[in-house]
């Protein structure tokens, strides 16, 4: 069974094809490895799933439902979350409201009904509060929920971003190089909160990662982009062996790393 399916994408930047004709499908509760060089294409495909860019050919398809017709809320509120290369936090904001925002996507009240309605908007926005809460006790920061996002350590506000994303209660999680920046340990400890994500939430995860050790270790399948172009698709022990992918990417030095 597929929920998460794209086929054929294609898209250029100036005369440059960044998406040439890639194809990736994802089950449920799959974390599926997504590795290249830089530029190869990941971050933006992750984009096209996502609505922030529109491709020239291909379609997007989550349980069914195609995607690219519609704007970024819409298919969040579908059921895709995403986090970014580059932490996306209100610094001058707490830990908690951070991960509030998340949550404020799916609100259902809107502002002339705000108007005459302020128990309308309490109600939901205890609700926002109790998601928040319970998301940030799942990767362990709960603790940290009346600290500003500006005091926060990097790997800490990695972990707020996860929590931002789960509080939406989505199907599938985008994940772009969470593990960038980190130490050993925390990389290790991010290897157990995606496999419990996966467990206790039954999410499938789509993983953007240059850590080969957490990709490789952790993924039931790998794709593999170079120039835009899917060269490799397969389980880890395949994708490790690979010729294309060892000149095009890994490297022998990184073969058994």
């Amino acid at each position: 069974m597929t929920l998460l399916e794209i086929q054929g994408v294609v898209l250029s930047f100036g005369g440059v094809r960044a998406l040439d004709g890639v194809d990736l499908s994802v089950g449920p509760g799959e974390i599926h490895g997504l590795i290249g060089p830089n530029g190869a294409g990941k971050s933006t495909l992750l984009n096209v799933i996502c609505a922030l860019n529109r491709p020239e050919r291909g379609s997007v398809r989550l349980d069914g439902i195609t995607l690219l017709a519609l704007r970024p809320p819409q298919i969040a509120a579908c059921g895709i979350a995403r986090t970014f290369q580059h932490t996306q936090l209100f610094r001058g904001m707490s830990v908690l409201e951070n991960v509030m925002t998340g949550f404020h996507q799916h609100m259902h009240t809107r502002l002339w009904q705000a108007a005459l309605s302020f128990r309308m908007v309490r109600r939901e926005e205890a609700e926002a509060q109790r998601r928040a809460l319970e998301a940030l006790r799942f990767v362990a920061m709960d603790e940290f929920k009346d600290r500003y996002a500006a005091e926060l350590s990097f790997g800490q506000q990695r972990l707020v971003e996860i929590a931002r994303a789960l509080v939406t209660d989505p199907k599938v999680l985008l994940l772009d190089e969470p593990a960038a920046g980190l130490s050993l340990p925390r990389v290790s400890a991010l290897d157990a909160l995606l496999r419990k994500i996966r467990e206790e939430r039954g999410l499938a995860i789509v993983l953007v990662e240059h850590v080969i050790r957490l990709v490789m270790g952790i993924s039931d399948r790998v794709t593999v982009l170079n120039y835009g172009r899917k060269i490799a698709e397969g389980k880890p022990e395949m994708i490790r062996q690979d010729p294309a992918v060892i000149e095009a990417y890994l490297g022998r030095e990184t073969i058994y790393a």
